[in-house]
């Protein structure tokens, strides 16, 4: 059985163009799998697994032969999202190159910029910053970025946030603000931060 990520595999060109153009302007969560043939759900992996490991030599090929860089899977995680959250910098990189959309929320309304406020990758939110990612952009329940930071102590993140803008006195749904966020989960640090900026 060839393996996908085989270049070198005579038959890779002409499989990966079929998958390819049967992935292109879909996302995975809009079709179900009995609408999408086996080899086709196998390159899907494949690519889903190179964000995810951060294999920017296979995702550059792939987006050169005409991957959507926005291509999602069944949860709504775009292919940035996996690299972002995951700290490959250099997959991240070339997807924001090829197109991807910095501020793409998944199913449950998180953004990459979310994620690596919660992860505390100062580097990867300084990228998707550069890219677009909305510095306040809300999740379903209203917490921003900067709430997520400000609630696992991620100070040099949060600094980056209200530096580029983020509103110290943003609230969620529930009407908690990011200090208020804070307090809640004791992140004392983020709370005299805030403080400091009047949150």
């Amino acid at each position: 059985m060839m393996r996908i990520g085989n270049l070198r595999h005579p038959d890779f060109q002409p499989r990966c163009a079929a998958s390819l153009s049967t992935l292109d302007g879909m996302t995975l969560e809009n079709s179900s799998p009995s609408a999408l043939d086996d080899s086709t759900l196998a390159f899907a992996d494949k690519v889903f697994d190179a964000a995810r490991t951060g294999d920017a030599d296979s995702l550059a090929q792939w987006l050169a032969a005409g991957l959507p860089p926005d291509l999602r899977n069944a949860k709504g995680d775009s292919l940035l999202m996996l690299a972002s959250y995951h700290g490959h910098a250099a997959a991240a990189r070339l997807l924001l190159q090829h197109g991807a959309d910095a501020a793409l929320a998944n199913l449950r309304g998180q953004t990459p910029l979310a994620g690596v406020a919660f992860k505390g990758d100062l580097t990867m939110a300084e990228l998707l910053l550069d890219h677009g990612a909305g510095v306040d952009s809300p999740s379903p329940d209203g917490r921003t970025p900067l709430m997520f930071a400000a609630m696992f102590n991620r100070l040099d993140i949060m600094q980056l946030l209200i530096a580029r803008g983020a509103q110290v006195d943003a609230t969620d749904a529930q009407g908690t603000t990011p200090l208020g966020c804070a307090l809640a989960m004791g992140a004392q640090e983020a709370v005299a931060v805030l403080r400091g900026q009047g949150g």
